[in-house]
């Protein structure tokens, strides 16, 4: 069946909702429901786990679910499922780990998750306006049906066919969710909070500019130790919110921002600046690819000449099981005014160089002496493109404020910063300097009496 025909077929408006989901034009996938997570075992020092979608079709058209050809011939018009595990501790939420990605292979058509008015799709090539299909956590982490994330454009949905890794199986943790024991132990992280996430990238999704509702986040606990972590999911899944989201859902101070590269896809930066009472501050910053193909190589952070900065960190999340890409952290470095997080190559040097890809989050933190305010940081964009870097409007460390008449320093404007002038003057210190001219001369003297008569 052609894809003319089945949007013909679907052209009826379909009366049906999910709870807080208006339906759209054109194919639209949700993760409707996560499951599991499923617990594979243990190696050396690391667990595996995979994560159920079961998806939902919230468009009015036909999503596509062909993994062949009416004559046999392999096909890549059909989803990915993408799986990672998140966690919360001591104020900070970071990524814990990724697996590779489910292919989808045959769509069931069934009524009732995604409402009651499911119009099926025949022959399981297609996903009906209002249907859903179920992908188990055993399902989606069963090895030979994987495949690698690095040749999937997560934008168009694209990816070649066969995949990378069809029918290729490994050690309890190949392909799978991959995270360390110690991350998930109560005892080693008390009050931690836990999170799974499903994501779908689909071509006809994509290209109908659905694409930024496809991931869905759900919380986990943590039972016992028995070849390795038992997980369970606990809360509510939150149909449409990447693992990002729940940051804020666990501490209501945290601000989300979008940002969307034109003809490409979206980040998520998350924010949260807390104050230490002791004359600093602690800045937060986490940021989520959610489908962006060009990926970002900085995070840099408007740092004013006069503010202090310590404790600065990053954190990423490892690839594995043969994907291509390299996991070095990102090279920090301060200077000009900022404080810049970068790839340790840029995409000419190395197309496989640590990149903020698609489907992972990284994050970036340090400790000021300056209180927060709004100011614009900037997201590098890594693979080559039409649109600039990206800036986006968060908080920052404030600028400093430098009183100039106040050369000693007292904190007043007064007749004693006069001899404390000519002192910097005849020292040739950098207080003399009162026209910002990076000299110290004579003209600074009538320059200082213009600012003793403005004040601070």
């Amino acid at each position: 069946m052609s894809y003319l025909s089945k949007a013909v077929r679907c052209s009826i408006p379909v009366a049906f909702l999910m709870p807080g989901l208006a339906m759209a034009q054109g194919a639209d996938v949700v993760a409707g429901e996560i499951t599991g997570p499923e617990r594979w075992g243990t190696l050396n020092g690391f667990s595996a786990y995979s994560i159920g979608t079961s998806s939902c079709n919230i468009g009015d058209v036909d999503l596509l679910w062909d993994d062949e050809l009416g004559d046999g011939t392999p096909a890549n018009l059909h989803p990915v499922m993408g799986q990672n595990i998140f966690r919360y501790k001591d104020g900070r939420y970071t990524q814990l780990g990724q697996g590779w990605l489910k292919h989808a292979f045959f769509a069931l058509n069934f009524n009732g998750l995604c409402g009651n008015d499911c119009d099926p799709a025949p022959n399981g090539s297609a996903l009906g306006p209002g249907c859903w299909d179920p992908y188990s956590a055993s399902l989606n982490g069963r090895q030979s049906g994987m495949g690698a994330k690095f040749e999937v454009n997560a934008s168009t949905g694209f990816h070649p066919w066969p995949y990378t890794g069809d029918g290729t199986s490994g050690n309890v943790l190949f392909k799978r969710i991959q995270v360390r024991n110690d991350d998930l132990d109560p005892a080693l992280n008390p009050n931690a909070r836990y999170f799974g996430e499903g994501q779908y990238v689909t071509p006809d999704d994509a290209a109908a500019d659905n694409d930024d509702n496809n991931a869905t986040y759900r919380e986990i606990s943590v039972g016992n130790f028995s070849n390795g972590w038992q997980l369970n999911f606990t809360g509510p899944n939150r149909i449409g919110d990447p693992g990002i989201f729940a940051w804020k859902e666990v501490d209501p101070d945290v601000e989300l921002v979008a940002v969307d590269v034109p003809s490409d896809g979206r980040f998520w930066v998350a924010y949260r600046v807390t104050d230490n009472g002791d004359g600093t501050w602690r800045y937060e910053y986490a940021v989520q690819n959610l489908n962006s193909d060009r990926a970002a190589d900085q995070f840099i952070v408007p740092i004013d000449s006069g503010v202090s900065v310590s404790n600065i960190g990053f954190k990423d999340v490892d690839y594995h099981s043969g994907e291509p890409f390299d996991n070095d952290d990102w090279v920090i470095s301060q200077g000009g005014g900022d404080l810049t997080w970068e790839s340790p190559q840029t995409f000419t040097r190395n197309p496989n160089t640590n990149a903020l890809r698609w489907g992972t989050m990284y994050n970036f933190w340090f400790t000021a002496d300056a209180a927060p305010e709004m100011g614009d940081v900037t997201l590098g964009l890594f693979k080559p493109g039409t649109a600039a870097d990206q800036t986006v409007s968060i908080l920052v460390p404030a600028a400093t404020t430098v009183c100039l008449p106040d050369t000693n320093g007292d904190g007043m404007v007064s007749p004693s910063d006069f001899n404390a002038w000519i002192v910097a003057f005849n020292n040739q210190a950098p207080e003399c300097d009162q026209n910002g001219d990076g000299l110290c001369n004579p003209q600074d003297f009538n320059a200082w009496i213009i600012n003793y008569n403005n004040g601070c």
